[in-house]
């Protein structure tokens, strides 16, 4: 007779709790648990030796050394050295016809090598401690074998001691716990694989969902038959299973898009050099499951990554490219690294893509179609016209998930940038990059998804990720098993083209969401590590200066070799350093001296190249005393320079330059009599202040050198707001709530203390004529100080805070803060290729969010007919809060760098009032564009050029009083300007303006249209290079110019220029030809339309020159 069936009525958290003790790893140790049978038989490896080394060895050398006998349990270290285990393996003739695995599990990360190439990544962490040595073992199959593992001495996650984003324990231990050989048991993989995703439906769905019961009595009832120790039971379990995911779901379900993914930091809680070892050791096991599983497929981006890997890991960068062909390996991105989103300057932003788009193609045979970054800190207004000048439509992040106040409302939109641009934008829901691929995350995907009707689509970025690691096989088998489930989402293993042609199938009603994309969080990587800010501004100024130059030799001489090459290198440099967790300051100690050293190869390599395009440029016109002073800015300057004469000295010189042109420095001899303008006054009052005054603006200091008064003269206006004082500066304490170097929180500004100095400390410097100034010292705390000097020059209508800091605190924040008689609901930052308004008030929770912003080089702000801008030359944290400007100076964070920002700085900021909106003053065209050398800021570069060579630098900042009447030098060349061609904006003078341009648009003053030489032109000329796949025949060669609208309005405009041009054609931001973009050339110019802010490029052929 059978036995009766009992009724099934369970509790629900007993069914549960004893399914989950059934596969918990916790009781991995039991009979009665599935998990324990995982792995079967084991034996211990054969033998067992190794080799310490503080270097970063090659394979082909690290088994040349000698290795020393070793054992499990043995230390090995310190941090960031590699021990090398070579690892003798027999398997017993017993494991016939079963799976075979190496185990090995150590604190460190490992890298399998077998006969001479990586084969798989073994890191604790990520869930990878074993590698398949054979799914079968063959009568034939050798039985010995041998091994190396290459273990760095360092974790997923890097070596912070005690946290993860503490600085790194330099003395810390590694330990390898297990080195066996073991019979992997499928059948057992494959049911704790099935009962892990009925718990996970069971728990995810709740109690209140009839699939959700289901799910929990199917996993009580595979308990129920399967016996951990009769393999024989594990068939009917299986069964059960495939019977309840065989269930399918609807039509409407919502499907996921499923995509291996591996983010690894380009440098971070680790140095660079450990990167290469980070992709090898990733990318090779993401290679073990393409093999295996011919669905899967894994996105890759930062072209910078795969370079390394094909220099230094040429087998596993082939096997990269023919999964490529399969399609299985996806490039994605087109940037050389993942970029920050906010401080690389708009030219900068172009290189990534450039660089990046142009090696996926010659490496992978196509160009990305999406850009992929998931971990910046911030997104700019200017994105969407860079991408979709870069073949990019696609843009994936999930970043603002991060936001600290406000939840960003959407997870597909359409973004529009500043110019109007338009890309379909994505954010997975489950608001990560690294998922396991667990129900739960499946769940949240649907359920946290904000816009549900208006698509069925998301993305599922799946591996583990930010130190590397990537997807695990139980991650794929997940995914697989859910492919069609009833009671959840549909998975597929997908790629982003067909996640967004989905996407782009359904978008009718997608909403938009216009401007910047602003991570309300991190916003003290605006300050962070001003030494690598100020590198950042620094070699973007050179290699501008540099590609400009070389490009005007080359066309004026044959003999001149284009230095594309070294360019590339340089160039490509740069963009390293400004991956996300580099030039924002948030990486550890050793990559903040590493990327200080790229710094300096640039500016070193940099200043090589100008001198050499200088001299090819001025060969023959030394000028009175040997040496020309170049302007490579598209509009004239006049500015004080500090000239250097025999014997090291200096000398102060009213210089006025040609645009993109140079001047003769004057003879000593060459003294005026009259200055051409008012000269500098300086008064030192009876109570220790002093006034600077040039007839443009006049400065009032306090004793102490705070400002009490700053006069725009023409029209009296007070800049200074009343009973309030400028350049105040302040400090805050500092704390976040974790993340040290990245956050500044609101709460600091709770904690404001003015710093005060002692009356007297204020000293005329330089006492007038074409320069005055003056200086002081200020005690910030115990530990740190600060001297600064207040430079006024003749004709110039800012004011110079020439800043020197010596800075020891921890915890505290450095800030200036100027105090305006304005008032405006707005305030004016410039970014990437134009400008964009931020609220000066907290009426919202998105206003009071963004308590600290970044800009560029100024922020401004302006009432009707009258402003106040605040210039500077390498900061990017910015405040404007009610009628105050604020300018973040320095910080002091301890983790993940405890010396970050420690020891001196100096800087240079400016202020200037003015008639007007910003973005209509006169006189701010030519101030934003900072100095090659800090000291003259904010002009641009003015560089010296000399037959003989060429000065690093110039003094630009002298404390000897000088005469009233300075020399002046006059205006010498412009190269291929128009002959006989009049200047507009210097009457008299032959035109010295190439490339010229004469712009006209609407006047809503005058009624008419009017040109460029009223209020300066409204476009700028960031670059002018060769391409990057230069063209370079008898016949021409071929220029890139690049523009951009920098007022915010449609406008026409003339180019003019006297270089022999053969043709002119449009081209986009990759220098691809448009086909409907040919441009007529006559009368030596050619018509040009912008509309707002947009940036267009050019390519100009030209002829060859003659000899």
């Amino acid at each position: 007779m059978a036995a009766a069936v009992v009724p099934a009525l369970k509790h629900w958290r007993t069914t549960l709790e004893r399914a989950e003790k059934f596969v918990s790893p916790v009781y991995s140790s039991h009979d009665c648990n599935l998990r324990s049978r995982l792995y079967r038989d084991s034996c211990p490896v054969a033998g067992l030796s190794s080799f310490l080394t503080p270097e970063r060895l090659p394979y082909q050398e690290a088994i040349q050394q000698d290795f020393c006998p070793a054992q499990v349990g043995d230390s090995f270290g310190p941090t960031w050295w590699t021990c090398w285990f070579r690892v003798e393996l027999t398997i017993p003739e017993a494991w016939v016809g079963q799976e075979v695995h190496f185990r090995w599990e150590s604190d460190g990360e490992g890298m399998v090598w077998r006969d001479g190439e990586p084969v798989q990544g073994l890191t604790k962490e990520g869930e990878k401690t074993s590698y398949v040595l054979t799914e079968r073992l063959g009568e034939g199959d050798p039985r010995s074998l041998t091994l190396y593992v290459e273990v760095a001495c360092s974790g997923l996650l890097g070596a912070g001691k005690g946290t993860m984003i503490a600085a790194p324990d330099p003395e810390k231990m590694f330990q390898v716990s297990r080195a066996e050989l073991a019979l992997f048991h499928q059948d057992v993989h494959k049911l704790l694989v099935d009962l892990e995703l009925l718990l996970g439906m069971a728990k995810g769905l709740g109690e209140d969902n009839q699939r959700s019961f289901q799910a929990l009595y199917t996993a009580n009832q595979i308990v129920n038959v399967c016996d951990p120790a009769q393999p024989e039971t594990f068939l009917m379990a299986q069964d059960l299973a495939s019977k309840f995911f065989g269930q399918r779901g609807g039509e409407s379900q919502h499907t996921i898009h499923a995509m291996g993914h591996c983010h690894i930091d380009t440098a971070w809680l680790w140095p660079f050099k450990e990167t290469v070892r980070k992709c090898a050791r990733s990318w090779v096991t993401a290679v073990q499951l393409m093999e295996r599983n011919p669905e899967f497929i894994f996105v890759c981006s930062q072209a910078q990554q795969l370079e390394w890997v094909k220099n230094q890991y040429p087998g596993l960068y082939s096997r990269l490219q023919e999964f490529a062909c399969r399609g299985q390996f996806v490039p994605v991105g087109g940037t050389w690294v993942e970029m920050d989103g906010n401080l690389p300057s708009g030219e900068a932003m172009v290189r990534q893509f450039l660089q990046g788009q142009n090696f996926f193609l010659q490496e992978f045979g196509k160009m990305c179609s999406e850009f992929w970054l998931p971990d910046s800190f911030g997104y700019s207004a200017q994105l969407p016209q860079i991408m979709c000048n870069c073949g990019i439509r696609h843009f994936l992040t999930q970043k603002l998930s991060w936001n600290l106040v406000n939840s960003f409302p959407h997870h597909t939109f359409f973004w529009e940038g500043l110019d109007g641009s338009c890309v379909l934008a994505h954010f997975p829901p489950g608001d990560s990059y690294g998922m396991e691929g667990s129900v739960e995350e499946v769940l949240k995907t649907v359920a946290k998804n904000r816009d549900k009707g208006r698509t069925n689509h998301s993305a599922f970025l799946f591996g583990f990720g930010d130190g590397g690691g990537g997807p695990t096989q139980t991650m794929v088998d997940r995914l697989k098993r859910l492919c069609n489930t009833d009671g959840l989402p549909r998975v597929q293993l997908s790629s982003p083209g067909q996640l967004f042609s989905a996407l782009e199938s359904d978008s009718g009603q997608l909403c938009t969401w216009v401007g910047e994309l602003f991570l309300e969080l991190h916003n003290g990587t605006y300050t962070t590590h001003a030494q690598i800010k100020k590198g950042n501004r620094e070699c973007e100024r050179i290699l501008h200066d540099v590609e400009l130059l070389s490009s005007l030799a080359l066309v004026r001489s044959a003999q001149f070799l284009y230095p594309a090459a070294q360019l590339q290198d340089l160039w490509r440099l740069l963009l390293l350093n400004q991956f996300h967790d580099v030039v924002t300051g948030s990486c550890i100690q050793l990559v903040a001296e590493e990327a200080m050293c790229h710094y300096e190869d640039i500016r070193s390599h940099g200043n090589t190249l100008l001198n050499t395009a200088a001299a090819a440029l001025c060969a023959g016109e030394p000028g009175p005393e040997g040496l020309l002073i170049v302007n490579t800015l598209p509009w004239k300057r006049t500015e004080v320079l500090a000239l250097p004469r025999p014997g090291g000295t200096h000398s102060l010189a009213l210089v006025t330059v040609p645009s993109m042109g140079y001047a003769p420095a004057p003879a000593l001899t060459s003294l005026q009599l009259l200055l051409p303008q008012q000269p500098v006054f300086v008064v030192r009052e009876t109570d220790g202040s002093v006034t600077l005054d040039n007839g443009i603006i006049r400065v009032k200091l306090d004793p102490t050198g705070r400002l009490t008064s700053l006069v725009l003269v023409a029209s009296d206006r007070e800049a200074i707001a009343e009973g309030a004082v400028g350049n105040q500066f302040v400090l805050f304490d500092d704390v976040p709530l974790y993340w040290d170097a990245w956050d500044v929180m609101d709460y600091h500004l709770e904690t404001r203390k003015p710093v005060l100095g002692q009356a007297g400390t204020l000293a005329v410097g330089t006492e007038g004529g074409v320069r005055g100034s003056a200086w002081f010292l200020l005690q910030i705390s115990p530990n740190s100080r600060l001297s600064q000097e207040v430079v006024l020059d003749v004709g110039c209508p800012y004011v110079r805070f020439h800043t020197e800091v010596h800075w020891h605190e921890d915890h505290k924040f450095l800030k200036v803060e100027f105090p305006a008689r304005v008032r405006s609901p707005q305030a004016t930052y410039e970014v990437q290729f134009g400008h964009l308004q931020r609220p000066t008030h907290q009426n919202t929770s998105w206003d009071w969010a963004r308590f600290e912003v970044w800009a560029h080089r100024w922020m401004d702000l302006s009432e009707h007919g009258f402003g106040l801008a605040l210039l500077n030359d390498c900061k990017y944290g910015a405040s404007v809060r009610g009628s105050v400007l604020s300018l973040s100076l320095l910080r002091a964070p301890k983790a993940p760098d405890a010396t970050a920002d420690m020891g001196r700085h100096e800087f240079t900021y400016a202020l200037m009032p003015h008639k007007g909106e910003c973005y209509l003053a006169p006189s701010l065209q030519t101030s934003v564009f900072p100095s090659q050398w800090g000291k003259l800021l904010p002009y641009a570069p003015i560089s010296f050029c000399t037959t003989r060579p060429f000065p690093a630098s110039a003094q630009a900042l002298s404390r000897t009083p000088v005469l009233s009447k300075q020399p002046t030098a006059s205006i010498s060349h412009c190269w291929f300007c128009p002959p006989q061609a009049r200047c507009p904006w210097l009457p008299g003078v032959p035109s010295l303006c190439p490339p010229q341009l004469w712009c006209w648009r609407p006047s809503s003053r005058q009624g008419v249209g009017w040109r460029g030489s009223g209020w300066g032109p409204p476009l700028a000329l960031p670059t002018a290079h060769f391409p990057l796949q230069a063209e370079s025949t008898p016949q021409g060669r071929t220029l890139v110019l690049r523009l951009y609208e920098a007022h915010g309005s449609h406008v026409d405009c003339w180019l003019r220029t006297s270089l022999p041009v053969q043709e002119a054609v449009l081209c986009d931001l990759l220098e691809r030809r448009d086909p409907a973009g040919h441009l007529p050339f006559r009368d030596a110019r050619l018509k040009l339309t912008f509309s707002p802010f947009q940036v267009q490029s050019l390519l100009v052929v030209l002829q060859a020159p003659l000899n």
